[in-house]
């Protein structure tokens, strides 16, 4: 089994890559999703962050006001840093039970859409791993007019995060997205032929293909060994 880490930062593409793989057919686990289902009212990450935060956090309904939250991390660091640390057991749980039930289906390739790969250091899992890089001013001008934000808060919301040119540095393959989404498409289709090379012996293996392969193996040499020793 191949797990393909892809990750890049705000306003850079990395939903719509993401979006491009499913167009193509291969599974992708969203860490954004798993995140938002992690902070459902009730649920342990739920409490964690209200027990934290405080109840002004949340909306007349009882879920979380993201917006409220998000206004608090953005601007401070230490509170972002509680909030996943907080967060972070819930969603790798989460995040492996959807690797784990695409593995039972037998899915081969898997791509794991994370914000935070280099910072949770989930990258140690994936291979390759890709990012959306954009140029940082066309990063601010296009968060700048998606979010209908300033210049400031939208430096903000860019902090919060690793360096794009960091993670850049860490990528096994960079998707470079600074032109139109003609462009886009071109470099995407570069990239998924590295995605889809044949899976090295130890992707196999670790595939549900490949573990029952194993398990025959297995079972046949202890059959066949038993023989053996009947026959001496």
């Amino acid at each position: 089994m191949r797990l393909v880490g892809l990750t890049g930062g705000i306003a850079t593409g990395k939903s719509t890559v993401s979006n491009l793989f499913k167009a193509n057919g291969f599974p992708v686990v969203d860490a954004d999703v798993v995140a938002r289902n992690v902070l459902k009212k009730g649920t342990g990450g739920w409490k964690k962050v209200v027990a934290a935060f405080g109840e002004e956090i949340l909306q007349e309904n009882g879920e979380v006001d993201r917006e409220k939250l998000g206004a608090i991390i953005f601007t401070d660091p230490s509170k972002r840093q509680l909030l996943n640390k907080l967060l972070a057991p819930y969603i790798a749980f989460g995040i492996w039970s959807e690797v784990f039930k695409l593995w039972i289906k037998g899915c081969n390739i898997i791509i794991l859409d994370v914000p935070l790969l280099y910072e949770a250091k989930m990258d140690r899992w994936t291979k390759p791993n890709i990012v959306v890089w954009v140029d940082p001013k066309i990063q601010l001008k296009r968060l700048m007019v998606r979010d209908v934000i300033s210049a400031q808060d939208a430096r903000y919301k860019i902090n919060a995060q690793m360096p794009l040119d960091v993670k850049k540095s860490k990528a096994d393959l960079v998707i470079d997205n600074n032109g139109s989404l003609e462009d886009l498409n071109e470099n995407f289709k570069k990239i998924l032929v590295q995605v889809t090379k044949p899976l090295t012996w130890t992707e196999f293996l670790l595939s549900r293909q490949g573990a029952i392969v194993a398990v025959i193996s297995i079972f046949s040499a202890v059959y066949g060994c038993k023989k053996m020793v009947a026959r001496l």
